[in-house]
This record gives C-alpha cells, sequence and structure tokens, in this order.
C-alpha cells in the first residue's frame, strides 16, 4: 500500500513520522512524507530515506491582519496540491502529525475520501490535529491527558533504536561520544530549537558541576551561536544525530519537555529536570504531568531556572545513585514502548474498516 504521512518542523511531529515510515517501509509499504522546506523534515527525511514533497508553510493567523484574511486562500491552495499528489501518486491513507503541512492533508484526504488517522504527540493539540480529529475517528495521542475526544491512547511511535536503548553499554556509549566513562553525566538539551536559559545557566553552572565530580553533554541546537567545545568534563555540541546514545551514556538530564523528548527519556529510564518553553500554548507543562506524577523527573519553570538551582538541586541528585535508581524506575513505569506497532494497527484498521 502507498501511504502519505505529514507533518514536520520540529523533532516532535518529525520522529514519530519517521518511526511510523521505518516500520511501513519494512512491512513492505511505500511511504511518502509531506512537510515544508523550512522544518527538519528537509534534513531527517531524506537522512532517512524517505521522499519528502513539500508545500508552503501556512502558520495560522492569531489576530485579524491581511495575514487572516488570506489564510483562508492560502490553506484551499495548499489544499488543492495536496489532493492532487493523493490522485498522482495513488495514495491509500493519509496519516498526520501535527504543523503545517498536517491541515492540508486532512482536508484533502476528506475531499478524497482516504482514512485518515490522526497522531497527536502533545498533551495539548494544535490547530491542525485538532481539525483533523473532527475529520476522522481514527485518533491516537501520546499522553493520557490530552484534550482531544474519542482519541485513543497509544504513546509515542519511537524509533527501535530508543526502545532498545537499555542495552546500550553506558560505559561505552561515554566512550563513543568522547566522554569520561567513570564520571556520573548531565545530558543537557533544549530540544531541536534550543534553549536559551537553559544554555545560559549551564555555562553558569560549568565550575560547580566540575567540582562536583560531573560531566556535561551539552547539546545547544543551531540557533544558540555557540562554537562546539571538547574539554575534560564538558562536551558542547550543536546537534546530536545518535540521541539514543546520549540518553544511554547519561544519568540524569536538564531538558525541555518537547513529546518526543519526554517520551523517549522516559523509555529510556533517564530522569530530568524539565524546563517547559514558556511560550506558546503551554502544552509542554501538560506532557510531563503523568510523569512527574510518578516521580520519574522536575519541573521548573523557565524563570526560574538558575545557577543557584542547579548547585542546590540537581548537584545533589546526580550524586546520589539510589535518587537517581528511583527516579529511572519511575520514568521508565510511564513509558509506552510498542507506540509505533499501536499506530500502525490503527492505520491498518482505518484502510480495512
Amino acid at each position: 500500500m502507498r501511504f502519505l504521512l505529514a507533518g514536520g518542523g520540529t523533532a516532535g511531529h518529525v520522529n514519530p513520522l519517521l518511526a511510523l515510515a521505518e516500520n511501513l517501509r519494512a512491512a513492505g509499504h511505500e511511504v511518502i512524507a509531506l512537510g515544508t522546506k523550512q522544518g527538519l523534515e528537509t534534513r531527517l527525511v531524506p537522512q532517512r530515506g524517505f521522499e519528502l514533497l513539500t508545500i508552503a508553510r501556512l502558520p495560522l493567523p492569531r489576530k485579524l491582519s491581511p495575514e487572516a484574511l488570506v489564510f483562508p486562500i492560502k490553506l484551499l491552495l495548499a489544499t488543492a496540491k495536496v489532493f492532487q499528489i493523493l490522485k498522482n501518486r495513488k495514495i491509500d491513507a493519509v496519516v498526520g502529525f501535527g504543523g503545517y503541512a498536517s491541515s492540508p492533508a486532512y482536508l484533502a484526504g476528506a475531499v478524497a475520501r482516504l482514512p485518515i488517522v490522526v497522531h497527536e504527540a502533545n498533551a495539548r493539540a494544535g490547530f491542525a490535529n485538532r481539525l483533523g480529529a473532527k475529520l476522522t475517528k481514527h485518533v491516537a495521542v501520546c499522553f493520557p491527558n490530552t484534550n482531544l475526544s474519542h482519541s485513543k491512547l497509544v504513546g509515542m511511535p519511537l524509533r527501535k533504536e530508543f526502545t532498545r536503548a537499555s542495552q546500550i553499554n553506558q560505559q561505552q556509549a561515554r566512550v563513543e561520544l568522547g566522554l569520561d566513562p567513570s564520571l556520573p553525566t548531565l545530558l543537557v538539551t533544549g530540544g531541536s530549537q534550543g534553549a536559551k536559559r537553559i544554555n545560559e545557566t549551564i555555562e553558569e553552572s560549568r565550575e560547580d558541576l566540575a567540582r562536583a565530580g560531573i560531566q556535561v553533554l551539552h547539546i545547544v541546537g543551531p540557533t544558540a551561536g555557540l562554537n562546539e567545545i571538547s574539554e575534560p568534563g564538558y562536551k558542547r555540541i550543536i546537534y546530536c544525530d545518535a540521541m539514543e546514545a546520549a540518553i544511554a551514556a547519561s544519568d540524569f538530564a536538564v531538558s525541555r519537555a518537547g513529546a518526543s523528548t519526554v517520551s523517549e527519556f522516559a523509555a529510556c529510564g533517564l530522569p530530568a529536570l524539565y524546563v517547559p518553553y514558556p511560550v506558546g500554548n503551554g502544552e509542554q507543562r501538560y506532557n510531563v504531568e503523568q510523569l512527574l506524577a510518578a516521580g520519574g523527573g522536575l519541573l521548573i519553570d523557565d524563570s526560574d531556572l538558575t545557577a543557584g538551582y542547579i548547585q542546590q538541586t540537581v548537584i545533589p541528585i546526580l550524586s546520589s545513585k539510589s535518587r537517581l535508581s528511583d527516579m529511572s524506575k519511575a520514568a521508565r513505569s510511564v513509558a509506552i514502548l510498542d507506540g509505533t506497532e499501536q499506530l500502525q494497527e490503527m492505520l491498518m484498521n482505518a484502510v480495512n474498516t
């Protein structure tokens, strides 16, 4: 069969799309991805060997403006383009993961009377998936507190590298990443877009962490404007293509609370201090509700993250093997490891009913 998988922009949309795409390809199906020219999909999708088609980026206007007045026309044109793709490529079903490319894909799929499946990664759905959920009964969600009706909890589709991360030797992963295999390790990441507050706080905390015997793997993101550094006790990189190795190498993390990150950390049993992105609809705070309740992580507002907090809270946790072990087990207790298989099963049910 031939499927169109729509999504993109951030890792939260691209990663689950790729996880499902790889499973479908392994089962003998053909997958075409739909995104825009501005998102991570332009690099990650071809890197994984999938065809990527693009449409114009269509941000939803938040207030009355000239852009708001022409938005319906642009959406209609994008939908018409996707409709032609569905017909010309003989697509059997549409799966959307949210993001700019999904709304036209859902509308075109509905016009073409094709099966539609929606996967919502965040606990608070965006416009595209709220629209998609009105057009189909096949709606999958990542977290139990997601605000979409008639949805089924399937978890996050994860690439097999993450579901098998517990098999990766921690010391070996550290060596491969250029880290000391014997030191407690803090992973720091702001997600695919980076995080200014996190980067600044860790920079201020480097001496305190070094004095405590803790090494840092710091992923700063492509927009941070920071150089890569590799020195004893501290390694700073722009982007990490092997996040499963970075997670396996680490004992604790400081991170944004994007859906992919939360799900990957839970699957690997990595406890973390989550610093939700302070702009937008606040979905990142909701993404960690279940994990925090289980004891698998901590939460702090972006404005409250300081070097003092790292010294008073994060360093003591990293210095306690028993605390780390308890938090790791708690994080793993809320993980859903078969999200890819569950989403694929929903897709096949949609096609066959």
